[in-house]
């Protein structure tokens, strides 16, 4: 299976193009801000690079979230319009799920904790096992994640962990391993869209908390 798969959600901005298990082009750019004008430069580079053409792909995929309001919009955006244009099944994959996937790899760990600052002393945390996830996606205070986290893997299973929070979690989980994963990349995106079951429809953002601007009451 050919695939295209992006990441614009957090900070950075990634794509990557796989065939099955091997990888035909990766880009991969830190960046807190710029996604809408990296993106397209970087996906037409990486599709040159890759040897394919857009019409040979079979799947798109792009993570959804949690990330920020425009990161997630921009990702998102471009390829809705790819999966039209193309008429191409496009998966979404979350950041945190994303990152777990890579940290599990790196640390050839069989359970994972993303921790990504979510800003208000809160964090973006999800947890999973290789048989699958164990905690969604979800935002919660930070002085919690730690808790959180050992009630979901077995006692004294060693955790790779991810994330902005990394270095904090991996001071206060007795099994934590800390990996140098920071940020959700497309590689990772791919491969876990690559094994996913196909779409019905296009993905949605995945927003977990809700705007700080609000409609006034009689709108």
């Amino acid at each position: 299976m050919k695939i295209l798969a992006v990441d614009t959600a957090l900070g950075a901005c990634s794509v990557a193009v796989l065939d099955d298990a091997r990888v035909l082009a990766h880009r991969y750019q830190v960046m807190e801000r710029g996604h809408a004008e990296a993106l397209a430069p970087m996906v037409k580079e990486a599709m040159q690079a890759s040897g394919i053409s857009f019409a040979d792909l079979d799947r798109l995929a792009v993570t959804t979230g949690p990330g920020t309001f425009t990161g997630q919009r921009v990702g998102l955006a471009f390829m809705r319009g790819l999966r039209v244009a193309l008429k191409k099944p496009l998966v979404g994959i979350t950041t945190l799920e994303a990152m777990c996937a890579a940290a599990m790899a790196e640390a050839n760990a069989s359970y994972a904790a993303a921790v990504h600052d979510a800003r208000r002393e809160e964090a973006y945390l999800a947890v999973t096992s290789a048989n699958g996830v164990l905690i969604a996606p979800e935002i919660l205070p930070m002085q919690d994640v730690t808790g959180r986290i050992a009630a979901a893997i077995p006692q004294d299973a060693a955790v790779a962990v991810a994330g902005t929070c990394a270095e904090i979690v991996a001071g206060t989980v007795p099994t934590a391993q800390l990996t140098s994963i920071r940020q959700p990349d497309a590689l990772w995106v791919a491969r876990l869209a690559i094994m996913a079951p196909a779409p019905a429809g296009a993905p949605h953002p995945l927003y977990l908390r809700a705007p700080d601007a609000k409609l006034p009451a009689s709108a």
